[in-house]
């Protein structure tokens, strides 16, 4: 569901159970930045949580980034936990009562959290009108069966909104709150599961250009 509020929307975010709720508060095309990322770790993820139904026909997940700040939860957040597929990797969180991702971020000191679209409440057209269309795509050299045009280098247009936005959210104290980092510590506030290269390397196969499920088909 949406809620609007002047130009500006506040949208719903759920698990798929509905054991977590929370809200992008603020959200409008130039407040957000949107694009599709086919790289082999967001398909890798996907895998893990047996969530594979988020991505594309060529592997990729349609990703709203907003400010920590916009984002907050009123229920469930005992049930959020982390995930990192290597020990330097993005913290991937999700909800541990149905495997819904909840974002991804970096450190605090980049401030983003990337949002699976899908996992955002209201219609296709619904979540067109609050957070714009897609910008652009990025790193097409993982898509299954092929890059989609302009996807294997980053479009200056997609960068510069890119780069505006964290600058802005940075500067203008929009890291703050976080929905998943300790202010005080700076530490994850929840918790962490870092995979082994083992475990990471089981899920390879599944991922990139000619994945072995793909193949075998």
């Amino acid at each position: 569901m949406l809620a609007c509020a002047a130009m500006t929307r506040d949208v719903e975010l759920s698990c798929r159970c509905g054991e977590v709720h929370g809200w992008v508060k603020g959200a409008s095309p130039s407040t957000v930045n949107r694009a599709i990322c086919y790289c082999d770790d967001c398909q890798a993820f996907a895998h893990y949580l047996g969530r594979a139904d988020l991505l594309d026909a060529k592997g990729g997940t349609d990703v709203v980034q907003v400010a920590p700040r916009a984002l907050s939860f009123d229920k469930g957040v005992e049930r959020i936990v982390g995930l990192r597929l290597s020990p330097k990797g993005l913290h991937r969180w999700y909800a541990s009562c149905c495997n819904t991702p909840l974002g991804n971020t970096m450190t605090p000191s980049l401030p983003f959290v990337g949002i699976v679209a899908a996992t955002l409440r209201g219609t296709e057209q619904e979540r067109d009108e609050a957070f714009g269309k897609v910008r652009g795509a990025i790193l097409g050299q993982y898509a299954i069966g092929g890059p989609p045009a302009g996807s294997t280098r980053m479009p200056l247009s997609l960068m510069a909104h890119s780069l505006r936005l964290l600058l802005g959210w940075k500067l203008g104290g929009r890291a703050w709150p976080h929905p998943y980092f300790d202010r005080t510590s700076g530490a994850p506030s929840r918790p962490v599961t870092v995979l082994s290269r083992e475990q990471r390397d089981a899920l390879r196969p599944k991922c990139g250009p000619s994945p072995a499920s793909a193949s075998a088909a």
